[in-house]
Formats: structure tokens, C-alpha cells, sequence
């Protein structure tokens, strides 16, 4: 089996595990170090995740929000980055717009990535061709400049302070997955979106690789590109937008 239809397999199996939970108030813990949320969900998804994806490829290495985390992975080749829940917020709330987001790395490039929102049963995906929204190619926004573009982003990465080539005037709106905005992106439901944050590697990985195929430019927030399976796994924010818009939003972060 491809580990794209691997990937889409897992995905599936995920959901429906967060399924049993959401809506039924699952037990909540708070992770030390200021680090959120995690759920009883969230535990049974990675398990369940890992379960399978290990046993199908045992040569892979592992990355995952609720696993510890293990070296080994640092010398395979490939890599397995899962976010279990990815809007543990947005679940906790009882909203449909969390994500489990699968990837598959291989020498820091994401070459298979699958996110699905299982409560509402659709489903990105992409390898080294196309991005797809339930198994029909999406394209990005081709916005060449800023005026009148929509950005998903949190209204204090829109402040001054961060711009010191002028505040970008734009429609602003928000997610709660990272993976979620990103394949938003993709499929130019909306323009562009930025997280000035350090990002996680999970929450990032299979958006990067879907963004891209659809077309948009992905960077971290300076404008480099991004680099998975790393020791410290944490990218400098992340950037993905229509070309236009992209090297626009990047000229104003740092003229």
C-alpha cells in the first residue's frame, strides 16, 4: 500500500475514534508548560495511530504531539508527524472544524500528507502531484498583492509591532487546526495564512506539502522554507499564501 492511501486509511480509523468522544465531555488535562489542552481523545487517536502506522511501516520513524519523543527518529529515513487532534480547542467545544493531521517526511521534506475533519467527513490529501479535497484537485488563490485578500490569522499577529512595513489592511478570519487553515489555503477558500508563533512540526507538516501542491508558497515566517524531522521539531511561525500575497505579507514582516 502507498503510504498516501496508508495515510488516508489511518486518517479515517482516526475520526472515527474522535467521534465516540466528541460532544460527550471526555476527560481534559493541561500539559505542563503552558502547552494546552489534551483530551482522553487525543490519546486514544495517537494510540490507535500508532498502532497502526508503526506496525505497517516498523522501519519508519515516529513524531507525534502525544508521544514522547525518541531520538531514533533523527536517522530514518522516513518519518511518520501526526497531530492526533489538531484543534483540541475546537473539539473540546463541541465545533467541527478540528482536523487529524497524518505526514510522512523523508530526508525534512513532507512527500505524503492527509488531513481530515472527520465531523465533517472531508478529507485533503496530497503527494508528490496534486492537493485534493475529497478526491478532486484544488487550486490556491492566484491574489497577486494584499488590498482586499483574506488572511486566517489571529488578530495579535496583526499587530503594529510586527510590522514594521505597515500594518497589512486585509480581511481577517480564524481556525482553530493550523492543519485546517492551511489546506483552507489550498483550495483558495481563502487567500493566505500566518501563524507568527513558533509552530510545531505536527500542526504543519501535512498542510505544508497540500498547500504546495495546490500552488501556494509556504514558508516559516522570515521566509525560509520548512524543514521537518528536526531535532528541536519547531519551525519559526509559518507562512502559506498565494505567491503574490506571500512575497507581499513578507515585504511588509521585514522590509
Amino acid at each position: 500500500m502507498p503510504d498516501l492511501d496508508l495515510l488516508i486509511e489511518a486518517a479515517r480509523e482516526g475520526g472515527s475514534i474522535a467521534l465516540r468522544y466528541w460532544k460527550r465531555d471526555p476527560r481534559v488535562w493541561e500539559k505542563p508548560g503552558d502547552l494546552g489542552p489534551v483530551t482522553e481523545a487525543d490519546l486514544a487517536v495517537n494510540d490507535a495511530l500508532e498502532q497502526k502506522l508503526r506496525q505497517a511501516r516498523p522501519d519508519y520513524g515516529w513524531l507525534s504531539e502525544e508521544s514522547a519523543d525518541d531520538a531514533a527518529r533523527l536517522t530514518a529515513e522516513r518519518v511518520f508527524i501526526v497531530d492526533p487532534i489538531d484543534g483540541t480547542r475546537a473539539f473540546m467545544a463541541g465545533e467541527d472544524t478540528f482536523a487529524i493531521s497524518l505526514a510522512v517526511a523523508e530526508r525534512g521534506a513532507v512527500v505524503a500528507a492527509a488531513v481530515y475533519l472527520p465531523a465533517l467527513d472531508r478529507l485533503y490529501a496530497a503527494d508528490g502531484v496534486a492537493a485534493l479535497r475529497d478526491g478532486k484537485r484544488i487550486r490556491a488563490s492566484t491574489r497577486k498583492g494584499i488590498e482586499g485578500a483574506s488572511l486566517l490569522t489571529t488578530r495579535p499577529n496583526l499587530m503594529p509591532e510586527h510590522w514594521p512595513g505597515g500594518v497589512p489592511q486585509l480581511r481577517r478570519s480564524f481556525r482553530s487546526s493550523i492543519a485546517f487553515r492551511m489546506c483552507l489555503v489550498a483550495e483558495g477558500r481563502h487567500d493566505g495564512m500566518l501563524s507568527l508563533r513558533d509552530s510545531f512540526e505536527w500542526d504543519i507538516a501535512a498542510g505544508d506539502l497540500i498547500a504546495r501542491r495546490a500552488g501556494a508558497s509556504v514558508s516559516d515566517r522570515r521566509g525560509a522554507g520548512l524543514v521537518f524531522n528536526q531535532p528541536r521539531p519547531l519551525a519559526a511561525g509559518v507562512l502559506a499564501a498565494a505567491p503574490g500575497l506571500h512575497d507581499a505579507l513578507l515585504r511588509r514582516l521585514s522590509p
